[in-house]
């Protein structure tokens, strides 16, 4: 079965500068996400200072531009002053967000080290847990300090002379949650947030804070927007999806798209009313699809569908469509615990949302655009709360089936469209017109489809979901083509002159 749909894409039109950051990453000392898949000291796999290569290189391919750490929840109770110095000499910490035990191997210096092999921009996350604001200020002197002062003497001593200009600081991890170690109000976190973020930033006035939201739309985030704008570069937001049902799991990175444009409309709302000068973007510092059933235990390592690859194509379209208001995105988390590389000791396997991650990370291009479908759509029936999902997502309805992202360069001679067809059952003969020019020769083709939304990769069979890559021909300076059922199409073409 096949259906019909047309999209436009104008090139006159950008409606964002997509920041490369919208494809970071995020690791926390959580199951095996550290010890056993970014760092496993005395593996044949891994280097001399523990970090696992084969991992390395396929994280390397998927162009991560920051890497957040150390949490997550476990920052909440982390004492970073444990993991510096000697390894030897590190004490083994009770650690109470996960309930195990922490061996502080991987540390400061470590994630330092690992984020320059990576080719990522640090991006740390202070406790404002157990944590003190002179535990932050220090931390802040120890990467960063350039002078004649303890902490940064301190980092020389551990045998890194230059400092780490770390640059982007994050205000703790979701402190309105219960579960969370110094769990807040807004008015009490706003009080807090602003002395940690003095001192930080008269240590060193160059880095950029990151305020702790919720999921862009609550009374917390209004809160914390208004109290924390003077001070804050970025204001976060944390929303997960995941549902067994194929149409609510493709849809519900639409509530990220709701929590996105309510959030900057929060920001600019503030802005305006105080006469604030700076930008404040959004950093979306976690976000996935997830199961917790799935994993059965702590360890949270997930085994992800093909249903949940379309599922996270869909949030990448949402971020580039989005980019006016995204400065930030980070994917939670990379290794192991709910990510899109998984580990053993002899080896790893990538799982099926790698795939889009990669390719989107390396087609999408600088100038997001604006674009009109017309098509079959979507009515989802109503179903309550969902995990992870703060509001039902056919609230939101009804959905395109095809979702749609398109980004140029600045030149105009490059384009990208990225294309999810959601219907489980219908391939979509799909007409591709481009206003403002043509596309001109051969367009690379870029197609993750497998025979059903249910099927997953593993050690045994790596590449039953896994994307094939061809050339087609433009047509009348567009693209004519037909999308499989269930499938993520990523279309690169080049633009005639003139």
């Amino acid at each position: 079965m096949s259906v019909q749909a047309r999209v436009s894409v104008d090139l006159d039109r950008p409606v964002g500068q997509v920041d490369p950051r919208i494809f970071g990453g995020f690791i926390e000392h959580l199951g095996r996400c550290i010890y056993g898949g970014v760092y496993e000291e005395g593996s044949p796999l891994s280097d001399e200072r523990g970090f696992r290569l084969d991992v390395l290189e396929a994280a390397r391919d998927l162009k991560i531009p920051v890497l957040r750490w150390p949490g997550g929840n476990f920052v909440s109770g982390y004492n970073w002053q444990d993991g510096i110095g000697p390894k030897d000499s590190r004490p083994k910490r009770l650690e109470n967000a996960w309930h195990s035990t922490e061996s502080n191997r991987f540390g400061t210096d470590e994630f330092i080290e690992y984020c320059r092999a990576l080719g990522a921009e640090p991006v740390i996350c202070v406790n404002m847990g157990t944590g003190t604001m002179d535990d932050a200020r220090a931390w802040v002197e120890y990467c960063n300090g350039t002078g004649d002062t303890y902490w940064a003497n301190l980092r020389r001593q551990n045998g890194h002379d230059e400092p780490y200009n770390v640059k982007y600081w994050g205000l703790g991890n979701e402190v309105w949650g219960k579960w969370q170690i110094g769990h807040l109000s807004a008015e009490d976190y706003v009080k807090k947030a602003i002395e940690f973020g003095k001192v930080m930033k008269w240590t060193d006035p160059t880095i950029e804070l990151i305020s702790c939201g919720r999921d862009g739309w609550s009374d917390w985030d209004v809160t914390v927007i208004s109290g924390l704008i003077e001070q804050v570069t970025y204001h976060s937001i944390h929303i997960y999806t995941g549902n067994e049902v194929f149409l609510r799991n493709v849809f519900e990175p639409h509530i990220a798209e709701f929590a996105i444009q309510t959030c900057q409309k929060l920001i600019e709302r503030v802005r305006f009313e105080r006469k604030i000068d700076h930008e404040v973007k959004i950093a979306y510092d976690e976000w996935n699809v997830w199961f917790r059933e799935r994993a059965g235990s702590n360890a949270l390592e997930e085994r992800y569908t093909l249903s949940d690859a379309l599922a996270v194509a869909t949030y990448l379209n949402v971020f580039v469509r989005n980019s006016s208001a995204l400065g930030m995105a980070n994917l939670a988390q990379m290794v192991n615990v709910i990510a899109p590389i998984f580990t053993n000791p002899e080896g790893l396997f990538l799982q099926t949302i790698y795939h889009p991650l990669r390719i989107m990370a390396e087609a999408t291009l600088p100038v997001a655009l604006g674009t009109n479908y017309v098509g079959p759509v979507q009515e989802l029936e109503e179903a309550g709360r969902l995990p992870f999902s703060h509001v039902d997502v056919a609230r939101l309805g009804p959905f395109d089936i095809i979702d749609v992202a398109a980004s140029r360069d600045e030149k105009r001679s490059a384009l990208t469209i990225s294309i999810v067809n959601r219907s489980e059952d219908a391939d979509v003969d799909l007409d591709v017109a481009v206003f403002g020019g043509k596309i001109a020769g051969e367009i690379i083709l870029n197609e993750l489809h497998a025979a059903d939304v249910g099927m997953i990769n593993s050690f045994d069979a790596p590449d039953a979901v896994s994307p094939v890559t061809r050339t087609i021909s433009a047509t009348d300076g567009g693209v004519r083509i037909t999308l499989p059922a269930h499938s993520h199409t990523v279309l690169q073409a080049q633009l005639a002159a003139g």
